[in-house]
């Protein structure tokens, strides 16, 4: 598995804690983290990345609009987008896929399991 770059967009300071930890404890991969949907676009532009982790609810600008404006942007558009979310209701699993998405992961998850399903959605 190459050294990928990945940044998490989370709200949640301790999410963002134990996801980078559990990424790095089982792959060498570079994590990157933002605390708002605006930070986040910023790094995305800033840095090369090879994935986003992107909670869905966070304050001021949600996991979706900031998805929206990553996409709408071609500096960034290409970059996959993983959904973190505590909602699994098939109608928000559709509203999600519908985005094009390249995953869905729910809230709560084995931060060790992240390296694994991250890798399976993005078929690196």
């Amino acid at each position: 598995m190459s050294i990928k770059r990945i940044l998490i967009i989370d709200d949640d300071e301790s999410i963002q804690t134990v996801m980078q930890f559990g990424i790095q404890m089982v792959v060498d991969w570079e994590v990157l983290v933002a605390s708002s949907g605006m930070q986040g676009i910023q790094t995305a532009c800033a840095e090369k990345l090879d994935a986003i982790l992107l909670d869905v609810m966070m304050p001021d600008m949600d996991g979706i609009a900031t998805f929206k404006t990553l996409q709408a942007d071609p500096q960034t558009a290409q970059i996959p987008v993983v959904l973190l979310t505590t909602k699994a209701q098939t109608s928000e699993r559709r509203q999600f896929n519908n985005l094009q998405v390249s995953g869905v992961i729910t809230k709560p998850f084995n931060s060790l399991d992240l390296p694994d399903l991250i890798t399976k959605m993005l078929d690196w």
